[in-house]
């Protein structure tokens, strides 16, 4: 009995050992998810407009975001990790989104290089996921605001109604876009 109780457990042992989880196996295995994101807002100057980053914003309906890039792209890819949204590189540390929800910031969203160093004082970066295909952060929603560098429209988090000083700000669905192939970036900080 004894000797069968030893077989088994070995048995047992040697098969957990030979076919790991598949949750372990797949999670350690796939790189990020990456996707693109536009922005969802009838009969406004920002429906289905694809979101840039250009000097440390989020925005849309720039001519350029003027980043380097591995081929040509005009739009910036995203990938979410541990609930902190980041933009994808991939030959270089990707750069983290930020949001700022204090009365200073007011719904501000930026990004930055060096995360821990750079970020303003009441920048948060977990929080960000997708909800119904579209991503948000806790449960706020996306905004945008015109008026921003090269005539385009700056993205900041709903919740203020003239978020710095801006005016007729409408709320967006910032929808995510699967991406197959991503496209790297290192994007503008200033």
């Amino acid at each position: 009995m004894l000797f069968t109780t030893a077989v088994l457990t070995s048995f047992v042992a040697a098969t957990a050992f030979a076919h790991p989880s598949p949750e372990y196996k797949t999670t350690k295995a796939e790189a990020p998810k990456t996707f693109g994101l536009i922005t969802i807002r009838s009969g406004s100057g920002v429906q289905n407009s694809g979101v840039q980053a250009s000097r440390g914003s989020l925005l849309v309906n720039l001519q350029s975001q003027n980043a380097t890039c591995e081929k040509e792209s005009n739009f910036a890819t995203f990938f979410i990790e541990n609930e902190e949204l980041k933009l994808y590189a991939a030959w270089a540390k990707p750069q983290t989104v930020y949001v700022d929800r204090s009365g200073m910031g007011q719904g501000k969203i930026g990004y930055s290089s060096c995360a821990e160093v750079s970020l303003p004082r009441n920048a948060e970066t977990k929080g960000w996921k997708i909800t119904d295909g579209g991503l948000t952060f806790g449960d706020n929603g996306v905004q945008a605001c015109p008026g921003a560098l090269d005539g385009g429209w700056s993205l900041w988090l709903t919740g203020v109604a003239k978020p710095g000083g801006l005016e007729n700000c409408v709320g967006v669905n910032a929808k995510v876009i699967d991406t197959t192939t991503p496209v790297g970036c290192r994007y503008t900080e200033s």
